[in-house]
């Protein structure tokens, strides 16, 4: 993953969104718990 990517992806999870990422056998998903 590229210092790019990675900034990207914090910029989307601060503004609330939400994230899909690999494991070994399914897709997490991932978010801020903090964000109301």
């Amino acid at each position: 993953m590229t210092p790019c990517q990675l900034r990207n992806i914090a910029r989307l999870l601060r503004a609330g969104g939400v994230i899909a990422y690999p494991t070994e056998a399914v897709f997490g998903l991932g978010c801020d718990p903090r964000n109301e």
